[in-house]
């Protein structure tokens, strides 16, 4: 290795992974493709299509602090994919703090965003670094609608909803797993307030006839986002995937955690949790489509005297995240962030230069806004 990679992708064995680095490509970057095992890093990348014009290494690293800031010293910026992010990513942030590098993850553990806020947020901050971690679609492209709708002053309550057609990855379906041991909380009056882990909702969905099921999945990070934001007091997020089934499924299965999962002592959780995770999907998903694999981010923003409503209709919310990761890299390498330390995909980059490069490789369309003064 003559010089090194200025990106590091870390935990590229997995979905998400891979399309970072297929973005990255797009956007001619060189980068670092690693994992702990080496060998299915290098099967993954094989798949990448044009892979052969992409700059990169393949590389094996041990989860530690130690190895990690021996792999990411001379790098400027590490996408973290390894989750659940409360588990394995301290590590991480650790070594991209010791090597003086940008990190940036695709969390949505609020409970992971809340603890990096309070243990490297200022760290980060010193050292003109960027800790973004929540940068994906789920979050990051409501993020967007978010902002667009507070364009319009006067409004200060902002009501979420993301839905998506198709299935979690593995690696997701870990994180919610995880998720149901932790407390969630929504925004009211600029003070976090817990959410009640069984609470669902039916939603109309924008466009269309039929409605959907919603749950706060694990709260998001949006309400921490807009903690510290003067023009919001109050936000809520719910979400999910547009195949009634699975909703189903997932309002059962947060009611036996209730039950039965959630009195149990904390290590006995965290078992039982792994245990049924290990039961569901375990193989790599199919590429999406976009005809197929659609995506939806509606927000309602209110204030006393004025309404809007944004929707971002889009596709393929695997490949936002790994575009939206790309990006973030891209940009990183040629100027700085707009804020540094803790911050979100729109606080780092602006909420209008994410939502160009989205429209720019055909991901969603240009939002659709009403607004009531």
């Amino acid at each position: 290795m003559t010089e090194k990679k200025p990106v590091v992708v870390y935990g590229v064995s997995g979905y998400t992974g891979r399309l970072v680095c297929e973005y990255l490509r797009e956007y001619n970057i060189p980068f670092i493709a690693a994992g702990r095992d080496k060998a299915r890093v290098q099967a993954v990348v094989e798949k990448i299509p044009g892979i052969e014009t992409a700059d990169y290494e393949v590389v094996g690293v041990e989860h530690s602090v130690e190895a990690l800031t021996k792999l990411f010293k001379g790098a400027r910026v590490v996408s973290n994919m390894v989750g659940p992010f409360i588990k394995y990513a301290p590590e991480v942030v650790e070594a991209a703090y010791a090597a003086g590098c940008h990190y940036t993850d695709t969390t949505g553990e609020q409970d992971w965003v809340l603890h990096a806020q309070e243990r490297w947020g200022a760290k980060f901050a010193e050292k003109g670094l960027l800790l973004a971690p929540n940068i994906a679609q789920m979050y990051t492209t409501g993020e967007i609608a978010a902002n667009i709708c507070l364009e319009t002053p006067g409004l200060d309550t902002l009501d979420i909803l993301v839905l998506w057609k198709g299935l979690p990855t593995y690696a997701s379906t870990q994180t919610i797993f995880t998720i149901l041991k932790a407390k969630w909380y929504y925004l009211e009056q600029n003070k976090y307030v817990e959410w009640d882990l069984t609470a669902n909702y039916e939603v109309g969905v924008p466009g269309q006839h039929e409605s959907a099921i919603a749950v706060p999945w694990g709260g998001t990070a949006h309400p921490v986002w807009f903690k510290n934001d003067p023009r919001v007091s109050n936000c809520k997020v719910i979400g999910g995937v547009l195949q009634r089934d699975v909703m189903e499924g997932v309002r059962q299965t947060t009611q036996m955690v209730k039950e039965k999962i959630r009195p149990l002592p904390i290590d006995q959780q965290e078992k039982a949790l792994a245990d049924i995770a290990a039961t569901l999907q375990a193989g790599m998903p199919p590429r999406e489509n976009p005809r197929v694999n659609t995506s939806l981010d509606s927000v309602h923003a209110s204030g006393p005297l004025g309404r809007a409503h944004c929707v971002i209709h889009g596709n393929c919310n695997y490949k936002q995240t790994g575009l939206l990761q790309a990006y973030a890299a891209f940009s990183l390498l040629q100027t700085a962030p707009k804020k540094v330390g803790f911050a979100s995909g729109c606080q780092a980059f602006g909420h209008r230069e994410l939502l160009g490069q989205l429209r720019s490789f055909g991901l969603v369309m240009n939002p659709i806004l009403t607004v009531q003064a």
